[in-house]
């Protein structure tokens, strides 16, 4: 439809919620790492980690584990007899590393999965759309795209995994952890919006070309 308008949305939480699964995995290779030293090392020096019934409770590893529920840093309810300052530094941590690798992550999504400024640029020219007030060309939409979408991803990467600390810390209904809970939430949401865009298309078939159909 000539002089039709519409809007590119560049979200928030632009990745998406799965860089989070990659830092969780992350997190895991290292426990197994742990485990697997205390296993084969039996003169394991105390600082890097010790383990009480295959449960890490101090060391390097402990600290670097994810705080998985109320119960790992709550001293004050005794939930643990773990020593303030220890958990404080735990806690510390783990939202340094879940906003860290949060951050790093969702840009190594967005640029592997063909949402970044180049890519964006290229579906937006390929659609026949252009951007009010500039040249439709692949390389002016890419530096438009460039200032926003770098800035936005890093953010709501962040944003992402300091909700997923933060759910894990203060718990949730059934006991899902952060993480899950966010993926739950941001499937349901991307099956609302599939639903809608074809709702859509069907009401105005030259919506698909927008989307690649």
């Amino acid at each position: 439809v000539k002089g039709a308008r519409g809007r590119f949305p560049v979200k928030l939480i632009y990745a998406s919620v799965l860089p989070m699964i990659l830092v969780r995995a992350l997190q895991a290779n290292i426990q197994f790492l742990g485990q697997i030293l205390n296993n084969w090392w039996s003169g394991m020096p105390l600082w890097l980690g010790e383990y009480t019934q295959g449960q890490v409770t101090g060391g390097l590893f402990w600290y670097l584990a994810p705080i998985q529920s109320r119960q790992d840093w709550m001293w004050f309810l005794g939930f643990t007899s773990q020593e303030p300052l220890a958990i404080t530094a735990r806690v510390l941590i783990d939202l340094t590393f879940m906003i860290a690798g949060g951050a790093v992550f969702a840009i190594f999504w967005v640029e592997t999965t063909g949402m970044g400024p180049e890519a964006t640029a290229r579906q937006i020219q390929n659609s026949g759309m252009q951007i009010p007030g500039f040249r439709r060309n692949p390389q002016v939409i890419e530096k438009v795209m460039e200032r926003y979408i770098p800035q936005v991803t890093v953010i709501g990467g962040g944003l992402v995994g300091l909700l997923a600390v933060l759910a894990n810390m203060l718990g949730t209904i059934g006991g899902v952890s952060g993480t899950g809970l966010l993926l739950t939430v941001s499937i349901t949401y991307k099956l609302y919006e599939e639903i809608a865009e074809e709702q859509l298309m069907e009401m105005h078939p030259m919506m698909r070309q927008m989307f690649g159909d």
